[in-house]
């Protein structure tokens, strides 16, 4: 079919959409240029395939590499096996040992060069922390496994934002604000924006944390302390980068022509204009790993699975995206 490496898809959460996701990403691109592989269970699959009426033939496969041969008919799957049938729409615990075991793999596949990179369907971070995760979620766990500092970036064609805090309550995560989390932030944005969408001099803009980016102080003063100093920085660093400017300026169409990511102080500074501009294509990308890994931008989204009302668009936006960045990286 091809000469390049296939994509590494994880199970994710099976009590949720995932594998629905995953079933309906085969039927829209069995004959795309670079075939993935799902790290999954395939008797769920093919229980799930057949409950929701989707002809997606699966075949177990034991190395990526035959992902190559075998996808334009069926859907290649190496396997993770459940403890327990998965019941849609009620995460269980004793599952998430496979949850995890998925993603270990991904990344030793990625690692190793036998898969081009990684793509992730959502994990239920709680249920796998009730299991004795120890991880706010998919990005810190990314960043063990291949033991380097990463930033989370969420892209659509239209906007990419980079949150200096992730998971964290608001409260937290204005008190671990710094400038050196700024800057280590910013400098994994430029250089993702380098290595992985091509862009030669990547232009940044930095959000406020406070109403009208502080107005000199009167509304908070982060921006003098934390923000302004980490600019400095990073200009000194040679990147083009401005600000800190107002958040509710910063998003609209005039504005996001200027840049080419906006570097975001919190989760939802960066989250609600991007989902705002583009629920179902944003792609949640790590930047910084030494291989490619990127994942839809929504949750498992419970209530609706085993419905087959799940919408596949933003998974097949992670694939395409994939695929982009590790062609620029030659994989």
């Amino acid at each position: 079919m091809t000469s390049l490496l296939p994509l590494a898809m994880t199970m994710g959460e099976p009590a949720g959409v995932g594998g629905e996701l995953s079933l309906k990403a085969w039927l829209a691109r069995r004959n795309a240029t670079r075939p993935f592989f799902l790290i999954d269970d395939p008797g769920r699959l093919e229980a799930l395939a057949r409950a929701l009426n989707l002809d997606v033939p699966i075949r177990t496969i034991s190395r990526p590499y035959e992902a190559t041969e075998v996808f334009s008919t069926a859907l290649p799957v190496l396997p993770v096996f459940l403890a327990t049938a998965a019941k849609a729409g009620h995460p269980n615990a004793a599952n998430a040992p496979a949850t995890i075991a998925s993603i270990e793999r991904a990344v030793a596949l990625a690692q190793s060069g036998e898969a081009a990179g990684i793509v992730t369907n959502p994990i239920q971070k709680k249920v796998l922390q009730d299991a004795g995760f120890r991880h706010p979620g998919h990005t810190e766990f990314l960043a063990e496994l291949a033991g380097v500092e990463v930033a989370m970036m969420l892209a659509c064609p239209e906007l990419r934002v980079v949150p200096v805090t992730i998971h964290l309550a608001l409260a937290d995560a204005v008190r671990a604000l710094d400038v050196s989390g700024i800057v280590r932030a910013g400098r994994i944005a430029a250089t993702g924006l380098q290595s992985l969408f091509g862009i030669a001099r990547p232009r940044l803009a930095v959000a406020g944390l406070n109403p009208h980016a502080g107005e000199q102080g009167a509304m908070g003063d982060e921006e003098i302390r934390l923000i302004a100093p980490a600019i400095d920085i990073l200009r000194r660093d040679g990147i083009e980068v401005r600000g800190p400017a107002p958040a509710d300026t910063l998003f609209h169409p005039a504005a996001r022509a200027t840049y080419d990511a906006a570097l975001c102080m919190y989760h939802d500074q960066a989250l609600i204009p991007i989902k705002t501009i583009d629920f179902w294509g944003g792609v949640n990308i790590t930047l910084g790993l030494p291989f490619v890994r990127t994942s839809p931008d929504h949750g498992t989204a419970l209530d609706i699975a085993g419905t087959g009302r799940a919408d596949a668009a933003s998974l097949l936006a992670a694939l395409d995206m994939a695929d982009d960045m590790a062609r620029r990286r030659k994989t």
